[in-house]
C-alpha cells in the first residue's frame, strides 16, 4: 500500500467528521415539523379527553400529551370526540358509555388558575374495564411549565402501558445554518421551545451532551481551527476543553460525566485520547498509525467503541477506556463508522455504506447480528433516544436537509423538518432529571 493510498483514506475518514458543518442547512428559532412515517403494526388504543379549562391556556395540555404518545409510533388515537361533556374527575365518568364504545385506557385531567399566578394540574390514567386509576399525578406550575409538565404526563403514561421509561420530556440539540450563521440549538424532544446557546460563522459540529444535561461539548471552528468547548445551560458560560495543535474534535462523556473521550492530532495522526472535564489530565489511549476517532464510552464507562481505519478500511473497534488491545466489531462491508452504544449495552448503533447510499444499521454486541434500518442516500450522526428505542439521525429530504428517526427493530419512522431550512448533527440529551 503506497503513502499516498494511505493518506487518501485517512483524508476520507477526516472528511467524514466534519461533513456535516459544511453541508447546507437553514434553520432559524421556529419549532421542528415531526411526521409520522411508519409505525409498529400493534398499537395501543388510547382515550385522552380534554383537560377541563384547558382552553384558558395558550396551549391545549392534553393535545400535546396525545401528540407525544402518537409520535412514537405505539399509540392509536381512540379520544371520543362524541361526548357533550368530558369527565375531569372519576366520580363524573360513565363506565358503562366507554365499555360500550371499546375504549379501556382512558386518560382525564384539569387545570385551575390559582390565586397566586401557578396553575394546579391534575391528570389520571383510568383503566376502564376496572372502573380504576392506573396512575395520575398533580402538579403546581408556572403558566410557562405547561408544555414541559405535559411531556412529563406523556412520559408517565407510556412508562404504565408500555413497562419503558418515556423519553418525551427530555431535549435535544442539533446545528442549523441560516446563510453564513451557524447556530447550536436546543429544543423539546418534540422539536418545541426550540432556542439557540451559540451563533457564529464559522462551523459547529459534533455536539454531546453530559450525563446531567446540565453541559453540552462541541467542536467550533470561531477561531478558524477546531477546538473543543463546554457549555454550560445554566449560565451561558463555556470553556475551551482542548485546543491543541492539529485538530480536536469528536468529543463523547464518560458515563459519570468526569471525562471526556477526544480525537486529537497533536501528535501527527488522528488518535484518542481522554481529558478531564476541566480539560486537565490528557491521557492517550490509542497508539496506533492510523486514523482512530469518534469514540463511544459504553453505558458502564469500561470500553470505549471507535472507528479507525486500521484494516485498510474504515471499521468499528472497541478497546478498554483505559487503553490497551482493541477488537474489531464490524465486519459486514467495507465502510462502517460512527458507533453508538445503546442505553442498555447490548448494542451500538452507526452509520454502513452500502453501495453509494450511506445508512443507519444496528449490531448486538453478543451476537455480531447487524440490521440496516434506514435507506436513505446520506444518513450521518446517530444517536440513542435514552430509553433506547429510538435512534435519532441526520438526512435528507426533497434536497433539503432534515433530522429523521427511526426505531431500534426498524419499524417506526419519522421525519423532523423545518420549513424554511435544513437540520444536521443531533444529539439525544439524557432523561428528565425530575424522573
Amino acid at each position: 500500500m503506497t503513502d499516498s493510498n494511505r493518506l487518501s483514506r485517512r483524508r476520507a475518514l477526516q472528511a467524514l467528521a466534519f461533513s456535516g458543518a459544511m453541508a447546507a442547512l437553514p434553520l432559524a428559532r421556529a419549532a421542528l415539523t415531526i411526521e409520522i412515517v411508519g409505525g409498529s403494526g400493534r398499537e395501543i388504543p388510547i382515550t385522552i379527553l380534554p383537560f377541563a379549562n384547558q382552553e384558558r391556556q395558550r396551549e391545549k395540555m392534553s393535545e400535546i400529551v396525545l401528540a407525544d404518545l402518537l409520535r412514537s409510533g405505539l399509540f392509536r388515537d381512540q379520544t371520543a370526540g362524541w361526548m357533550p361533556r368530558y369527565p375531569s374527575e372519576p366520580e363524573d365518568i360513565d363506565w358503562r358509555n366507554f365499555r360500550n364504545r371499546g375504549i379501556d385506557n382512558l386518560v382525564i385531567g384539569n387545570i385551575v388558575e390559582r390565586s397566586d399566578g401557578k396553575l394546579a394540574v391534575r391528570f389520571r390514567l383510568m383503566e376502564v374495564g376496572k372502573e380504576s386509576q392506573r396512575t395520575g399525578f398533580s402538579y403546581t406550575i408556572a403558566a410557562t411549565q405547561l408544555r414541559s409538565i405535559a411531556h412529563h404526563i406523556a412520559d408517565t403514561i407510556y412508562e404504565a402501558l408500555t413497562n419503558e421509561p418515556g423519553v418525551f420530556a427530555t431535549r435535544i440539540c442539533y446545528v442549523v445554518k441560516t446563510g453564513d450563521r451557524f447556530e447550536l440549538q436546543v429544543a423539546d424532544s418534540d422539536g418545541g421551545n426550540a432556542d439557540f446557546i451559540l451563533a457564529n460563522r464559522e462551523p459547529i459540529i459534533s455536539p454531546a451532551w453530559s450525563p446531567d444535561g446540565g453541559r453540552i461539548a462541541y467542536v467550533s471552528f470561531e477561531k478558524r481551527k477546531s477546538a473543543i468547548y463546554v457549555h454550560s445551560l445554566a449560565d451561558g458560560s463555556r470553556q475551551v476543553l482542548a485546543n491543541f495543535d492539529g485538530s480536536n474534535s469528536a468529543p463523547c462523556w464518560s458515563p459519570d460525566g468526569q471525562r471526556l473521550a477526544i480525537t486529537l492530532s497533536r501528535d501527527g495522526v488522528a488518535q484518542i485520547y481522554t481529558i478531564a472535564a476541566d480539560g486537565t489530565d490528557v491521557v492517550r489511549i490509542t497508539n496506533s498509525g492510523s486514523i482512530d476517532t469518534e469514540a463511544s464510552w459504553s453505558p458502564d464507562g469500561r470500553s470505549i467503541l471507535y472507528t479507525s481505519d486500521r484494516g485498510a478500511s474504515p471499521q468499528i473497534y472497541r478497546m478498554s477506556a483505559r487503553g490497551g488491545p482493541s477488537e474489531r466489531m464490524t465486519f459486514e462491508g467495507n465502510y462502517n463508522v460512527t458507533p453508538r452504544w445503546s442505553p442498555d449495552g447490548r448494542s451500538f448503533c452507526f452509520i454502513q455504506r452500502n453501495g453509494g447510499r450511506y445508512n443507519v444499521a444496528i449490531q448486538e454486541i453478543g451476537s455480531r447480528d447487524a440490521q440496516l434500518l434506514t435507506d436513505g442516500r446520506i444518513d450521518s450522526s446517530p444517536t440513542f433516544s435514552p430509553n433506547g428505542r429510538m435512534i435519532l439521525y441526520a438526512s435528507e429530504h426533497n434536497r433539503r436537509g432534515i433530522l429523521a428517526a427511526v426505531s431500534r427493530d426498524g419499524r417506526i419512522k419519522q421525519r423532523l423538518s423545518e420549513s424554511s431550512g435544513s437540520v444536521r448533527e443531533p444529539a439525544w440529551g439524557p432523561l428528565s432529571k425530575s424522573r
